[in-house]
């Protein structure tokens, strides 16, 4: 069966956010399983969406995303 092809997305990260993912990691991480960086990406795309579907923390984002260290400029 070939493998399910995936969309590829390049980001410019903080050596602070990749601090911060890495930490992520570590810490889902068990002896059984090693969590990848990408992995916890992943996750978190689709946790902000559930909880931009279900209504919450809306302004709480925005406010996140009007923060230098977020935008893309």
């Amino acid at each position: 069966m070939p493998k399910k092809e995936r969309k590829r997305l390049q980001v410019v990260i903080s050596e602070e956010q990749d601090a911060l993912l890495t930490k992520t990691a570590y810490e889902l991480s068990s002896p059984e399983r090693l969590i990848s960086k990408s992995e916890v990406v992943r996750l978190a795309i689709e946790k902000i969406a559930k909880e931009l579907g279900e209504g919450e923390q809306m302004d709480e984002y925005r406010v996140l995303l009007e923060t230098d260290d977020l935008r893309d400029d």
